[in-house]
């Protein structure tokens, strides 16, 4: 059998692998994910977009010798199915050439151990005159002090500096470069604030890393808004191929209880909806979001849920992980395990948009509205007629009850359903949904018990109020009412 060496032509495969599709902030992400893997604790961004333009990336990470920044600058560095530590992000060891290279001409890497710094790069203008894999290495003081931003990577024991120059990519159609450059460097702020998240808040077990863009943090972005009064559910735990997949799902909070700088951290109000769904994290970096893998629709009932997928990177193979690590599909075995997990999320966070928080009947606590099962399948709502507030008024004479019973009837009857599910799933706030004050509760409760001519009147009714709604969340109320004092009505 005869063979021939057919290796590819240099200066055609670097123009071709250009034209992957990396964004400026996916590929500034996935420089970011070889400071992750080489255990930096912080990550510098500086773009400097007038005169000779460039975008630097500095960490302190590990650094490399001659041998490991040869490796890294050759193409398919590693072989995709070779087993890698817990905390590699990479994949296909292609990610920091088609990154870099898919935004500039040259890249320059400059890497430091102890006191000496080792220098390589790919100038695809001298690719192609030369046609061949003529990396070019930067060995003299003259040449180092060439590269933007070496004084910092001088300063430390060890680290990684990456400078892309020759911008060429990001300068197309831009009139205003200066403007433009500052505009597409917000929009990798937002990028790596969600990607990095847990790397950047600190999450226990993994080692907290800072980012900076041009000497300004770069703050954690959690979508599931874990401080606040988001719903969890128990964790789903799989076993595939040794390996363990995490499923933890999250219900936020109603938009209507968000602060305006919670809603611009999920991308805006806009945004709630288009964000629903999977968040797949690949050794705790975020890979693919806002899908549901077609599982399930987005829907109005359904933005408010949020599904949090622990994989490990040797699982890539099954994920159909692609060079980007932009895109990930979950391999049939889990898809069938996270449908269970999606039909029990679309039902609570239905729950908070239709039925915020109230519980329907089945409870301890005297609701005003109450909820029943219809004749033909449906479900329907009454006032509850044993509500206090209601007892108090029909406890009269047989005309008021009636000419009350007349008005809730009307009430029930009249609710604008239509509108009202149009008002629940829309993003404005429906402000008679808010919370009663205590001070309102404090007010009605004292106007009714001054109604009653007995203690034994008023003891029955702070009895029945406090199991009521809104007064079952004032119980600090109701005691001081029912321990004499103003408890009892008068002043």
């Amino acid at each position: 059998m005869k063979t021939v060496t057919l290796p590819p032509y240099a200066p055609t495969l670097i123009e071709s692998t250009r034209s992957i599709g990396y964004t400026l902030e996916s590929a500034i992400a996935d420089i970011v994910d070889n400071s992750v893997s080489a255990s930096a604790s912080f990550t510098d961004i500086f773009f400097f977009p007038i005169g000779e333009a460039y975008i630097a990336i500095l960490d302190n990470g590990e650094g490399m010798d001659a041998v490991e920044i040869e490796t890294a600058m050759r193409y398919g560095s590693q072989n995709p199915n070779n087993k890698r530590a817990a905390n590699d992000l990479g994949r296909f060891g292609l990610g920091l050439k088609t990154a870099s290279l898919s935004q500039c001409r040259t890249l320059t890497v400059a890497s430091k151990q102890g006191i000496h710094i080792e220098a390589r790069r790919w100038d695809i203008d001298h690719v192609a005159k030369t046609g061949d894999w003529s990396l070019i290495i930067l060995d003299t003081e003259e040449e180092l002090s060439t590269i933007p931003r070496i004084e910092k990577l001088r300063k430390y024991e060890s680290g990684t500096l990456v400078v892309w120059q020759n911008l060429d990519r990001l300068k197309v159609g831009e009139m205003d470069f200066n403007r433009s450059m500052g505009k597409k460097m917000d929009a990798v702020r937002a990028h790596l604030s969600l990607v990095f998240h847990r790397y950047i808040s600190g999450e226990p077990g993994l080692k907290r890393m800072q980012i900076r863009m041009n000497d300004k943090f770069v703050e954690s972005a959690d979508p599931f808004l874990s401080k606040r009064n988001t719903q969890v559910m128990s964790d789903e735990i799989m076993d595939i191929d040794g390996s363990r997949v995490v499923v933890r799902a999250h219900i936020l909070p109603h938009i209507s209880n968000l602060s305006a700088d919670e809603i611009a951290l999920l991308g805006g109000k806009e945004d709630l909806r288009r964000s629903q769904g999977f968040y797949v994290y690949r050794n705790k970096r975020l890979l693919v979001w806002g899908t549901w893998f077609h599982m399930m629709r987005q829907g109005e009932l359904s933005k408010l849920a949020r599904v949090q997928v622990d994989i490990p990177n040797a699982l890539d193979s099954l994920w159909t992980l692609d060079i980007k690590k932009s895109t990930a599909m979950p391999p049939e075995v889990v898809r069938n395990n996270l449908i269970s997990v999606i039909e029990r999320l679309a039902e609570q966070s239905k729950r908070t948009w239709v039925f915020r928080g109230k519980k329907e009947t089945s409870d301890s606590i005297i609701h005003i509205w109450n909820r029943f099962k219809g004749k033909q399948g449906g479900h329907y709502y009454a006032i509850n007629r044993d509500h206090p507030l209601v007892e108090i008024l029909t406890d009269t004479s047989p005309q008021i009850k009636h000419n009350v019973e007349a008005l809730l009837s009307a009430i029930e009857t009249g609710i604008p359903l239509n509108q009202l599910y149009l008002d629940l799933t829309s993003e404005k706030r429906v402000e008679n949904d808010s919370e009663t004050t205590a001070q309102e509760v404090e007010a009605t409760l004292k106007a009714l018990l001054d109604q009653l001519p007995t203690e034994d009147m008023r003891k029955s009714l702070l009895d029945k109020l406090e199991v009521s709604d809104p007064f079952v969340n004032y119980p600090k109320i109701i005691e001081r009412y029912n321990t004499g004092g103003a408890a009892n009505g008068r002043n």
